[in-house]
């Protein structure tokens, strides 16, 4: 191999007209595009959550309402549904013919049917349900003046109250009611919404509506009222 051929192997050392190597990237630049690149990622990620449930509080972008975890009018009745009968296990208790309404005050009991409570004069409440999850759905509540069922076993309107549900197991199958809650004109034991009977899915029955109090304690298939 001749002495120019060998120099040839290295065709970039010192040929006029080669493309130099390109000059590596410094870290600073390097570290600059990730930043942009994870800012952009986050940017693009958060717009997509919120456009994605911004149908919740915004009517007109409800159809883009992907990942929200409850829609405001899907379920019976337009209410929305967090713990079914089924996962609470009150199919069979809740629409038993032998259903009975327990209103117990000291030593003084007294049980009454759906269609007893219905005998009573009835009343109505618009009252919005407010779900942790963040929704809030206004409804019309029929049903008795809770403080009118306490007098039927002689307790003060301003009773501090226990309610037991049908539910066989949860968080809030027994609940405290405050005295004030059971004093307001507008707490109703709820047997209907809107003109219609209750539906089985919203505590059918008969259920506790309260005004300004969270929906998971709004206990749902009631079977008794204590006064404690």
């Amino acid at each position: 191999m001749s002495r120019n051929e060998v120099g040839n192997t290295h065709p970039r050392e010192g040929r006029p007209g080669s493309p130099a190597d390109p000059p590596a990237e410094s870290p600073t630049a390097s570290a600059a595009v990730s930043r942009r690149t994870l800012l952009l990622s986050v940017g693009l990620g958060v717009g997509a959550v919120t456009l994605t449930t911004a149908g919740q509080t915004v009517p007109w972008l409800a159809p883009l309402d992907l990942f929200a975890p409850r829609s405001r009018t899907v379920g019976p009745q337009g209410l929305p549904v967090n713990r079914t009968s089924r996962q609470a296990g009150v199919t069979a208790s809740a629409v038993d013919p032998g259903w009975r309404l327990e209103l117990r005050h000291g030593t003084t009991t007294r049980t009454l049917t759906r269609d007893a409570l219905l005998a009573l004069p009835q009343s109505r409440s618009d009252l919005p349900i407010a779900c942790v999850e963040g929704w809030s759905v206004g409804v019309a509540w029929d049903g008795v003046v809770l403080r009118r069922l306490l007098a039927e076993v002689d307790a003060p309107p301003s009773s501090r109250l226990r309610l037991t549900s049908l539910e066989r197991s949860g968080a809030y199958r027994v609940t405290e009611l405050p005295a004030e809650y059971a004093a307001d004109p507008l707490t109703l034991v709820a047997l209907g919404i809107d003109g219609e009977p209750l539906h089985l899915e919203h505590g059918y029955p008969a259920r506790l509506v309260a005004p300004g109090r969270p929906g998971v304690l709004q206990t749902k298939w009631l079977r008794s009222i204590e006064v404690i």
